[in-house]
């Protein structure tokens, strides 16, 4: 079933979908008689792309999933964030991808959002002493996990080795969920993720009966002045609509399966 997401999930997101819908009209119209659908589809695949690649549509909907969740302020002010902490006795932080090329440092080979993740779960590891910081995330290379990369980056920051736990062999976030599980059982944690990903991340945790305590980090949506390139298309947009394609899809998915 797993393969079977990663195989299908990809064609439902916007570029995919946009380009396959284009190219089924323009076979229409190169190839059949049925000239008006062949127009129809390839006007939908652009007219969709095009939508899509302006800000505020995606920002709309990733907003929406971003401020479920208050941010937890890790010791730094932050209007309008939790200002009484739970104590907590775990910090974990959910990977999101890494790279392996033993001739570049790790703070290149990091994504942006594992970097910003663990950058935000070693702040709040301090604000907690006597805390454990659990690192997972089992893609990448077979000798050098997410997990491993993160545990690299937080000990070169500072962290004990004594106080990281690593995880590296889930899959994707319900297997970090039950792996996580067997580890701290159902104590109370602070749980770092994207924020746009946080309301899946918490409610499959909590369906286990986890008490995860929500520490989002790597907003994508953040209030500023309207520039001029707000009126243009943009790649930044298009990728934003990926993400919020492919975040409520998994929603969607994970209620069907019973997992939230």
């Amino acid at each position: 079933m797993f393969l079977f997401k990663k195989i299908i999930s990809p064609f439902f997101l916007p570029i995919p979908l946009c380009l396959t819908i284009s190219f089924v009209g323009l076979f229409l119209i190169l190839f059949t008689k049925r000239q008006k659908s062949g127009k129809f589809l390839v006007s939908v695949g652009i007219c969709t792309l095009a939508i899509l690649s302006y800000n505020p549509i995606p920002n709309y909907f990733i907003a929406r999933l971003e401020h479920k969740h208050h941010p937890y302020t890790s010791g730094i002010p932050v209007e309008g964030a939790v200002q009484e902490h739970h104590p907590a006795e775990y910090v974990v932080v959910l990977a999101g991808g890494i790279g392996y090329d033993s001739k570049i440092p790790i703070t290149s080979l990091l994504s942006d959002l594992t970097l910003i993740r663990v950058i935000e779960g070693v702040l709040i590891y301090r604000e907690n002493p006597g805390s454990k910081l659990v690192l997972s995330g089992g893609s990448g290379s077979e000798s050098y996990p997410e997990a491993i990369g993160m545990a690299d980056l937080a000990k070169a920051i500072g962290v004990d080795e004594d106080d990281i736990v690593v995880e590296s062999d889930s899959r994707d976030t319900k297997d970090q969920a039950r792996l996580i599980k067997t580890m701290i059982g159902d104590n109370p944690f602070i749980l770092v993720r994207s924020a746009y990903h946080m309301p899946r991340s918490m409610a499959l945790f909590k369906k286990l009966g986890m008490k995860p305590i929500p520490a989002p980090a790597d907003y994508l949506v953040t209030k500023g002045k309207i520039g001029i390139n707000s009126f243009f298309p943009g790649s930044g947009a298009l990728r934003k609509s990926e993400i919020a394609v492919h975040e409520y899809l998994g929603m969607v998915w994970a209620k069907l399966r019973g997992q939230i």
